[in-house]
């Protein structure tokens, strides 16, 4: 039996990639939000538009972390999601579900280890690097 590797061998993402991927992230969720609800008028007078905008990005990231490696502006900013063994295949739905869910929850990301993975990686067995990285691992 192979021994659970507990850190990445490869560099992680900086954190302040991470945080413009997810302004990305919540600025597009907003605007399908905006766009669902039929305008701003609309959007700014639903008190439950902020929880949408929450539940959009959660789908929307999970769902394209799990199929194309890293949420839409994860991709936009060049970061990926990858395994932390650094097989750079996505992620499996579910792992990419229950990170997302941690991200909203707020606290997960800010708790992290010294290789740059916050709790939500850590749970879901994933790590975020850059795209250089990305290829460096094999990743295409």
């Amino acid at each position: 039996m192979e021994p659970v590797q507990t850190e990445p061998s490869f560099e992680t993402a900086s954190w302040a990639r991470r945080i413009g991927a997810l302004i990305v992230d919540w600025f597009a969720s907003t605007l399908v939000v905006i766009l669902l609800l039929g305008g701003v008028e609309r959007w700014s007078g639903d008190q439950a538009a902020g929880f949408y905008v929450l539940v959009v990005f959660v789908l929307e990231s999970a769902l394209f972390s799990a199929t194309t490696g890293g949420s839409f502006g994860q991709v936009a900013t060049r970061l990926r999601v990858v395994r932390a063994n650094g097989d750079p295949r996505p992620i499996p739905p579910l792992k990419a579900l229950l990170r997302q869910v941690l991200i909203a929850l707020v606290i997960p990301p800010l708790v992290y280890r010294p290789d740059g993975r916050g709790l939500h990686d850590v749970a879901a067995g994933s790590a975020v690097v850059t795209l250089q990285t990305f290829h460096a691992l094999g990743g295409r």
